[in-house]
């Protein structure tokens, strides 16, 4: 007998509906270790589509996070940062603080080798951003981005911001952020990082990165590019169908659109970059404490089932930290 309170699970019963269910934890066996959660981060973009029931039934294999349980028809457990610390398996993990993929839920077991430490001089509370981090780069991959690049990227919500923050580094590359949000002209500016609002987009840009989920703001990457240029969609639409004109000057510009995607690294880097290779540079990239501005709120664990939909509707809302 133990007076050692039961896991539990974020679980979507329903469309805008939470609740926080109970959940059986056997040992670990194997190859496999036992996380008591620490923080855990809900990335709005894709969540807000759980959430609403918006992903198609012929994406619901595509979408599937790992160690999801539940189907997107309803209930569903879904989420995938969490930072914890290992209690059980290996001797060399015992003890030590991780990152990994999985729902939402206080203690849980995956396999050892879904599990990545959390390198030195990166807190715990900022490594709930290693996913987003991870997407981010992956999309400058994808992107091809080269030195002194005019780049605007569309959509300053986290996965925009990080990504805006990687191309910044890259040598001579002139990088703004667009977004409708005026608020996010702060944030912007404190990371280093240019910042336009529509009526004021840079122009003949070499290339255009649109993180917004907004087919406004692919229509504006495409009058905003200039000739050969390439257009990344990082963004994912779920059910909803874009309009998207491609007339004018989309062929005399010879345009480019091309799509991004985290689950699959691009072919010319696949056989040097696995998954874990990502993911370590992820967290690793991860030291700049400016990052810190990213984490727009925090909520406890006990009290996530009640505030996840308000959460998720907010516009203020990047990254939003469970505190365990």
């Amino acid at each position: 007998m133990t007076d050692e309170p039961p896991a539990r699970a974020l679980w979507i019963e329903g469309q805008g509906k939470c609740a926080l269910v109970a959940e059986e934890i056997a040992a670990p066996a194997d190859g496999e270790v036992l996380i008591r959660a620490r923080y855990g981060g809900i990335s709005r973009g894709t969540e807000s589509l759980v959430l609403s029931g918006g992903v198609p039934e012929d994406q619901f294999t595509a979408m599937k996070c790992p160690y999801q349980a539940g189907e997107f028809s309803f209930p569903v457990k879904y989420g995938y940062c969490v930072v914890g610390t290992v209690e059980a398996g290996p001797e060399r993990l015992l003890g030590r603080t991780i990152f990994c993929l999985h729902p939402h839920q206080s203690e849980f077991i995956v396999r050892e080798a879904d599990v990545h430490e959390i390198p030195d001089g990166v807190p715990p509370g900022r490594a709930i951003l290693a996913a987003n981090m991870e997407t981010a780069l992956n999309i400058v991959w994808d992107a091809g981005l080269l030195p002194g690049d005019r780049v605007a990227v569309f959509g300053a919500g986290v996965v925009g911001l990080l990504t805006a923050h990687i191309a910044s580094r890259v040598p001579g590359a002139e990088v703004t952020l667009v977004d409708i949000n005026p608020q996010r002209r702060e944030i912007s500016a404190q990371l280093g990082i240019g910042f336009a609002m529509p009526p004021d987009l840079p122009r003949e840009c070499d290339l255009l990165i649109n993180c917004s989920a907004s087919e406004a703001a692919l229509s504006e990457a495409l009058a905003c590019a200039g000739v050969e240029a390439r257009v990344v969609e990082a963004s994912w639409y779920g059910d909803r169908a874009v309009n998207l004109k491609l007339g004018g000057a989309f062929h005399a510009r010879r345009l480019s659109i091309v799509s991004s995607q985290v689950g699959t690294i691009l072919s010319s880097r696949s056989r040097r970059w696995t998954p874990a290779r990502r993911m370590a540079k992820a967290l690793e990239l991860l030291k700049d404490a400016r990052l810190d501005l990213l984490i727009s709120g925090e909520t406890r664990f006990g009290a996530l089932a009640e505030a996840y939909a308000e959460i998720i509707a907010s516009p203020a809302t990047l990254c939003h930290r469970i505190v365990y």
